[in-house]
């Protein structure tokens, strides 16, 4: 209970509405099934709570998990006390927990155990008591051992400050106030380490206050140092927490042991603390900085998988080459690859005349109604040359630039060469650049999130946890929208509530061997498909041909017989559903509401949430959104010029800024000074990826390829 309270405490919900939706949790339900189907046991708690709730309970967990070892281990040494005891349950953070067991912990071979060996430890102790009549020369004397290896007074003093050191090193407390000391009042010092220039030339005469530090900044200094060309320390004056140590473990500055004290605890602080401590927060930064990092990952991948897709459109995608040409793939409307070809437009070939046949040929006989191409290798030659095929056709064909991050992922992966065993890496990608446009959801899932190019310093997070939250993102994502069971891949049916890789092929696999699904109900005929399964993943699941017109909406099967009541209630039928007859309803019986909730035994989310299906059955909640910015003209890096007001697509936002595609094959940089003439902290206050926004031209760097942009104006 102590977690379900503090967990509310944390994230300021009820205690009732924790306790039961971690009992959900720990059912086995999934966060997109609990906030679409469960919002009357949670208050309407939405995914983004219930991941940070899901991630902060399992974090509390683990940390009463490791109270509960590290007291065992301390009980079995007969070392526990209540004061012992008392701190593990006040512990907050693993820090704290492993601070209050270091001097219980196993260690290995330390100048203090090596001291301790050497029969030292009581002479250690009889100086720190600091007794006054106590000389410490004179009583070192009595140690003297050459079998054990203390053959003279220095050796045996040196000892013992050794043991006093690690005492007093070992002190939770004292390592707890000296770390906050550090932290606050610390600085991060960073010196070049390599006499050459690098994209860390900004950080090689660089120092900023701990407590201040962004997480973009803590990033690159630890990317810089791992290549080598930074060097970077915490550093703080020691007058600070040399003067709190003193004053907590000389107790009489006048006996004659406080000198050898005050050694210890400076060699203490110097050689034991300190470093430790540096380490610590190093590591306390880049978490907090991989936190903030995989934050906005999340965010721009979840706008980035959400974006509106391009129906009933037949495409045309085309992956940019030099010497192998560019690769083309049409894709119908519902993504089925109907021919591909190569063409050679750019160097070193150039065969401009012989291009434009084929691409022509190929809007022609297809119908053709966009041109995908992607914005890597060539791009630039390959838009120009699309740009002036596409003009003869008066603006009936336009072209859309589409990221291809991640596309060579995808071409050479095993999933790629099931789909099109007989396709090279190349056609693969012109196919998937083409339905990147159509359905960016469903092509994007199939890649490694870390690899579609929306994130800053992915590759330096931790992988377990980058994995961990860039999943439950698309998990949301695709729930969200849901999937027709009888069209959709296995990648993309396995980040379904409730069903893994192993049952989203099993899935197919019934697919191919039976035909078509004619109901939801089917699934439960699916081997791995038992009933907790179907609970949790049937109501993201589509079947648009099903006689059970409920079957193609959201309206979870547990609550048809609600449905069914709603629709006779107003004298309607399933084929009134199907042609669209209730969109409206729910503002007709808004004053029925309560009535309807007591009749039909239904929370009112869950009855709002049905009739907004019963509106628009089948509806995809992505068609609100504006489609993908569309071209049938192209402007050059030299046509920019500063006071130039442009319309652009943002493609990323990091913590400095956000990139903004403005049609010239380079993003557009619109520092964080630059998006609002009000204060704002990050620009995900503002943006976000996919966002249309117009634009002024601040400054443009031709040969660096830089253009600085503003919204200011």
């Amino acid at each position: 209970m102590e977690i379900i309270k503090q967990l509310a405490e944390e994230l300021n919900l009820k205690e009732e509405q924790v306790e039961k939706t971690v009992a959900l949790m720990d059912e086995g339900c999934t966060v997109p099934f609990i906030a679409r189907y469960r919002k009357e046991v949670t208050g309407s708690l939405d995914d983004t709570v219930l991941r940070t709730l899901e991630e902060r309970l399992n974090y509390l967990r683990n940390l009463e998990k490791r109270k509960e070892e590290v007291a065992k281990s301390i009980t079995e040494q007969g070392k526990m006390t209540d004061e012992i005891m008392a701190a593990l349950a006040e512990a907050k953070i693993l820090t704290e927990v492993e601070d209050i067991y270091r001097p219980f912990k196993p260690k290995r071979k330390t100048r203090a155990s090596v001291a301790r060996e050497k029969g030292l430890g009581p002479l250690a102790e009889k100086i720190f008591a600091q007794e006054k009549d106590l000389l410490p020369e004179k009583e070192a004397e009595a140690f003297l051992d050459a079998e054990k290896g203390v053959k003279t007074v220095e050796e045996a003093l040196q000892g013992a400050m050794d043991i006093i050191a690690e005492d007093i090193s070992d002190s939770a407390e004292y390592r707890k106030d000296i770390r906050a000391m550090t932290y606050d009042f610390g600085t991060l010092v960073c010196k070049q380490a390599k006499e050459e220039d690098s994209v860390y030339a900004t950080y090689y005469d660089f120092s900023s206050p701990v407590k201040d530090l962004p997480g973009h900044r803590v990033l690159a200094i630890n990317r810089g140092e791992k290549e080598e060309f930074l060097k970077a320390t915490v550093e703080i004056s020691k007058d600070a927490p040399l003067n709190y140590l003193f004053a907590r473990v000389v107790t009489d500055p006048s006996c004659p042991s406080a000198k050898y004290v005050m050694r210890a605890m400076i060699d203490c602080y110097e050689r034991l603390i300190a470093p430790s401590i540096e380490r610590e927060i190093r590591s306390d930064l880049f978490d907090k900085a991989s936190e903030g990092a995989i934050a906005l990952f999340s965010d721009n991948l979840k706008n980035l998988l959400m974006s509106a897709p391009l129906k009933g459109k037949t495409v045309l995608g085309l992956d940019p080459g030099y010497r192998t040409g560019c690769k083309l793939a049409v894709v119908d409307p519902t993504g089925k690859v109907l021919d591909t070809a190569v063409i050679y437009p750019t160097k070193p070939r150039e065969d401009i005349p012989g291009s434009e046949r084929t691409v022509c040929r190929m809007i022609d006989k297809y119908g053709v109604n966009v041109v995908a191409i992607g914005n890597g290798t060539a791009s630039k030659e390959s838009e120009i040359f699309i740009s002036d095929t596409v003009k003869r056709y008066g603006g009936k064909v336009k072209y859309a630039m589409v990221s291809e991050a991640g596309a060579s992922v995808y071409s050479a992966s095993e999933l790629a060469a099931a789909e099109f065993p007989d396709f090279d890496v190349t056609q693969r990608s012109a196919v998937s650049i083409a339905r990147r446009l159509q359905d960016p959801l469903a092509e994007l899932v199939k890649i490694d999130p870390k690899s579609i190019g929306v994130g800053q310093y992915q590759h330096d997070m931790k992988p377990a946890r980058l994995d961990e939250a860039l999943g439950g993102v698309v998990e949301d994502c695709v729930n969200k929208v849901g999937v027709d069971l009888n069209t959709a891949s296995h990648s993309l049916l396995e980040h379904i509530s409730g069903i893994n890789a192993t049952a989203a092929k099993n899935i197919v696999k019934y697919r191919e061997e039976n035909g078509a699904f004619r109901s939801r109900a089917q699934l439960l005929k699916v081997p791995k498909i038992g009933a907790k399964a179907y609970e949790q993943a049937a109501g993201f699941l589509r079947v648009s041909g099903s006689n059970e017109i409920l079957d193609n909406t959201g309206v979870h099967p547990e609550s048809y017989a609600v449905a069914h009541g709603i629709i006779s209630h107003y004298g309607f039928d399933a084929e009134d559903v199907r042609q669209n007859k209730l969109e409206g309803l729910g503002k007709k019986i808004e004053k029925d509401i309560p009535t309807l909730c007591q009749t039909l035994n239904v929370g009112e989310p869950t009855l709002r949430d049905i009739i907004a299906e019963l509106e628009k059955p089948g509806r995809d909640i992505r068609d609100a959104l504006p489609e993908p910015e569309l071209r049938s003209d192209l402007l050059d890096l030299s046509d920019l010029k500063p006071g130039m007001k442009l319309k652009g697509v943002v493609r990323n936002v990091i913590d400095f800024g956000a990139f903004v595609d403005i049609g010239v094959h380079q993003d557009g940089l619109l520092h964080l000074s630059q998006i609002s003439k009000k204060y704002i902290k990050h620009p995900s206050e503002v943006l976000s990826v996919g966002d249309r926004v117009e634009v002024t031209v601040l400054s443009v760097d031709v040969q660096k390829k830089r253009i600085s942009l503003t919204m200011k104006q």
